[in-house]
């Protein structure tokens, strides 16, 4: 018995009384199978070297190689065979002697996890046949030459995704021979978009190389009326970040026999991507304070991430919403599952469900923040993934929203989805998961009520367009926007739209009515609002607009409340509160400009600089309150990434990163990140002061790997200042 099997023996799990192996829910090996199976006694004059004896097995597993090539694997920084199932693959068995198919008989063994069993599909023997099924396992000989047999091997279309060992077994009068266990034959295999029989299967070429084989993406974030974007290396081409997305299925204990199911590893996995209830991979914090680790903003891609998360087992910190999507985006593209990262602007955080956000405004038309629980975030990311759902009836697979965010819990824990896309446009949420929470991130309507001194309460206004405006995600091919509101919603105000909103109520999404408040809106003067644009650390104006469509005179008294914001919508604090008498000619517009200091603003700025104005204004006349709420956010300014000469694969050369302070004080504590994949893995450096006005010079040597078009990302963090990035798109020479 080899050192390992005694090892392996003695950290048995104890059993438990319910069943007779324990769970199997880790890729690790563990129980392998013997390297000779006796049929009894053995007589003694047998010697195994009289048989057919396997001298070398060859993967072909080299990245310009048969196998890597065919099964779009080869941009993985791995030594191992990685395939992809439902498609046939080549290796090469070397024997001592020529193989004779009438008398020798042999066959392939491959295992997966512990306690490998054959009904469970984790131990797959595999015979000799005249010719392949598509989408079953099975081998045949393609090729003989004097000892060698080339074999194309087919895997099953629906197999567990995950790490292999490879066996090969000789059979014998007196027992099978089996190979030693040799961790250089171990073969990956991973879901296949390009298959038709694959639960995942993608038909669209230009999307299958967007959504599962590019490997740096763009975050939108900002506000709707000010879209900003960013780069994000995903890197699962990375080394070792295979081996970490298969570790994140054994934390979160995905027992084995699901690993081929793309449904339960993505719900799974939007629950181990953040550290709520499962000590999972990333650790939110939405308070501005991180004292213990990094800032979200300052992240550059997830490969830093899930390295530290796999050597450590711990938490990392910290994460935001695009970090969780990037992070989970990461995973699902390395796994083989096509994956987009998708942004909803304006995107509902409904405590209650019910399709609506409660604004409560106080008898002078202030917003009370103390009873008022709901709120808007600037924009929220989540992914979507794309997959057949065979448990749902035909018609609803497709892409499917997985969110990593820790918002609400489902069945106990932190995560949500899949839900179907074309589930949540036609309002059929009651399939599963979590389709209604979804379905009020982008559909919710905003309700501003008003409690009057005798307690009743009046709802002021209904604003049935503000939530999920706009959902985007980058376009294929490219680094530009593609809007996909249309995937998630009808029209507004059509008559489609009606119906998936009956549909969903029907489903139970609760949708409080208005009878029981009275709701009669101001419909003769309209009003509102726009915030100049501004670049950090200068004054703006906001421009308050009010429309009197009647033939009186009224009276506005308007107050513009400024809140500085985290981009969750939850303030901060209100560093600006003004108020002022607008008198309203019959039949005419009428504008008021409030001006805001940049020293009201800078000594409170949160991450994402971003201004929230609430603008309320009374009609003096009719007691009737117009109310409207308007996100901003501030031009931070970028990085400047440059490169020397033109860059070559295999030869060294410098980058450059340059920074000009434009704050009117100080920088402390700066780092700087930079990375490129395929070109650097991420370098950091940290700058104790950067003077006003003056320019931070960086350069990094770097070697880019492999010629073709690759990008640099650079970000910049202190406390002052977040959200600075920039990015260069390099094109990498042959050598």
């Amino acid at each position: 018995m080899s050192e390992t099997m005694r090892t392996n023996e003695e950290k048995k799990p104890p059993l438990n009384g319910r069943r007779a192996l324990p769970s199997n829910n880790s890729n690790d090996e563990e129980n392998e199978v013997p390297e000779m199976e006796a049929f009894g006694l053995i007589p003694r004059g047998f010697n195994p070297k009289d048989y057919l004896r396997v001298v070398d097995i060859h993967m072909f597993k080299e990245p310009h190689e048969i196998n890597k090539q065919q099964h779009h694997t080869d941009k993985y920084y791995s030594p191992k065979l990685i395939v992809r199932r439902g498609q046939p693959f080549q290796i090469q068995i070397d024997f001592n002697r020529p193989y004779k198919p009438e008398t020798d008989q042999f066959w392939l063994e491959y295992l997966i996890g512990r306690y490998p069993q054959q009904n469970k599909g984790t131990y797959i023997p595999i015979l000799v046949g005249d010719e392949l099924k598509p989408g079953e396992w099975g081998a045949k000989i393609t090729h003989k030459e004097n000892n060698s047999i080339r074999l194309s091997i087919m895997s099953s279309a629906t197999c567990i995704v995950g790490k292999f060992r490879l066996y090969i077994a000789v059979w014998t009068p007196f027992g099978i021979l089996r190979t030693h266990r040799n961790s250089a034959t171990d073969t990956y295999i991973l879901f296949n978009p390009w298959c038709q029989q694959d639960a995942v299967y993608l038909d669209d070429e230009k999307e299958r190389e967007e959504y599962v084989l590019n490997d740096v993406g763009i975050v939108f974030h900002g506000n709707i009326n000010e879209i900003k974007f960013r780069s994000w290396s995903y890197g699962q081409f990375e080394e070792n970040i295979l081996d970490a997305c298969l570790f994140l299925m054994n934390k979160a204990e995905l027992e084995l026999s699901g690993r081929g199911n793309p449904i339960k590893i993505c719900r799974v996995a939007s629950a181990v991507i953040n550290a709520r209830d499962d000590n999972g991979v990333i650790a939110g914090s939405w308070d501005n304070t991180y004292t213990y680790g990094v800032a979200p903003s300052a992240w550059t891609g997830s490969v830093d991430i899930l390295l530290e998360y796999y050597s450590s087992k711990q938490p990392v910190q910290y994460g935001q919403c695009w970090v969780f999507a990037g992070v989970f985006n990461t995973f699902l593209r390395c796994l083989g599952i096509p994956a987009r990262l998708v942004t909803n602007y304006s995107s509902a955080h409904d405590n209650n469900a019910n399709l609506q956000l409660d604004f409560f405004l106080d008898d002078e038309g202030q917003l009370d923040t103390k009873i008022t629980k709901d709120s808007v975030w600037n924009y929220h990311c989540w992914n979507e993934a794309w997959m057949t759902r065979p448990d749902l009836p035909v018609g609803f697979g497709g892409w499917q929203v997985v969110d990593g965010t820790p918002q609400e819990t489902s069945d106990g824990m932190y995560r949500c989805g899949p839900a179907s896309v074309q589930a949540i446009k036609h309002g059929h949420v009651c399939f599963q998961f979590d389709a209604p929470f979804v379905y009020a991130e982008v559909n919710s309507d905003i309700v501003y009520s008003r409690r009057q001194k005798n307690g009743t309460q009046v709802i002021e206004k209904i604003d049935t367009t503000h939530v999920g405006q706009l959902i985007v995600t980058k376009e294929v091919g490219g680094d530009g926007m593609m809007e996909i509101t249309e995937e998630y919603k009808f029209p507004e105000g059509s008559a489609e739209e009606r119906l998936a909103l009956e549909t969903a109520v029907m489903y139970g999404v609760k949708k409080q009515t208005t009878q029981d408040t009275t709701y009669q809106p101001q419909t003769d003067v309209d009003m509102d609002f726009q915030v100049q644009k501004a670049v950090l650390g200068s004054d703006f104006k906001v421009t308050i607009t009010f429309r009197n469509k009647s033939h009186n005179y009224y009276t506005a008294t308007t107050y513009l409340s400024g809140n500085i914001v985290f981009y969750t919508g939850v303030p901060k604090n209100e560093f600006k509160k003004h108020s002022f008498s607008a008198k309203l000619e019959p039949s005419s517009s009428s504008t008021f400009d409030v001006l805001i200091k940049s020293s009201e603003y800078l000594s409170d700025l949160l991450d994402q600089a971003s201004f929230h104005f609430f603008v309320t204004a009374r009609i003096t006349e009719t007691g009737k309150i117009l109310a409207m709420q308007k996100a901003t956010v501030l031009e931070i300014p970028t990085l400047q990434i440059k490169t020397q000469g033109e860059m070559v694969a295999g030869k060294e050369t410098f980058a450059t990163v340059e920074f000009t302070n434009p704050l009117k004080q100080t920088l402390e504590n700066v780092t700087l990140r930079l990375e490129g994949p395929g070109v650097l893995r991420t370098m950091k450096k940290e700058f104790r002061q950067i003077p006003v006005n003056s320019t931070l010079v960086w350069e990094v040597k770097c070697t880019p790997k492999r010629p073709g078009l690759r990008k640099l990302i650079a970000s910049l963090n202190c406390d002052a200042l977040r959200h600075v990035y920039g990015e260069l798109n390099v094109q990498i020479q042959k050598p």
